[in-house]
């Protein structure tokens, strides 16, 4: 019996001897397979990044922007026809006011119902439809008349450029005003 227990000794060492190597094999294609998840993962936050930045924050202010020139129309009166949208706050003359024109479309603008912003959403100077060094929101809107007393505008607002490969965020709002008002 003594020699079975001694042979047995010798095979449990040739074992763990033979163990070792397997050992570190099996640590580094674990390794392997976590790095290629980490890599996918990785990939899977650039894309969350571009995404959250244009269709979070630049679509959120172009909503913004678009609302308030919104509100800057909508407080002229009905038949006016000269103040100057394209300031704020609205001059007193040299624009179009609500008269019925422009182009709700930004790769169209039409004059005097157009105007700029930088980055910050800071209104930049600009005349006709020609865009000012440093503008990176457009703010473009139409006046139409669909009906007796009653005025469309409708106000777009789209971004220089977008993050990554997507289309650039643009928002529309569209509101009535009626006569009297």
């Amino acid at each position: 019996m003594t020699t079975h227990k001694s042979g047995t000794r010798k095979l449990r060492k040739k074992v763990a001897s033979s163990d070792a190597g397997a050992i570190l094999v099996e640590t580094m294609v674990a390794l392997a397979i976590v790095l290629v998840g980490m890599a996918g993962l990785l990939a899977m936050d650039g894309i969350a990044t571009n995404f959250t930045e244009n269709y979070g924050h630049l679509s959120a202010s172009t909503a913004e922007y678009a609302q308030d020139k919104m509100e800057q129309l909508l407080v002229l009166s009905y038949g006016d026809v000269i103040s100057d949208t394209r300031v704020f706050p609205s001059g007193a003359s040299g624009g179009s006011g609500l008269a019925q024109g422009g182009s709700s479309n930004p790769a169209a603008p039409a004059a005097n119902y157009v105007d700029y912003l930088d980055v910050n959403g800071n209104l930049l100077a600009s005349s006709g439809t020609t865009a000012p060094t440093g503008w990176y929101f457009k703010r473009v809107w139409a006046v139409s008349v669909p009906s007796t007393n009653l005025k469309q505008i409708t106000v777009t607002v789209t971004v220089a450029l977008a993050f990554g490969r997507m289309k650039p965020p643009q928002s529309t709002m569209v509101a009535l005003k009626t006569f009297p008002f």
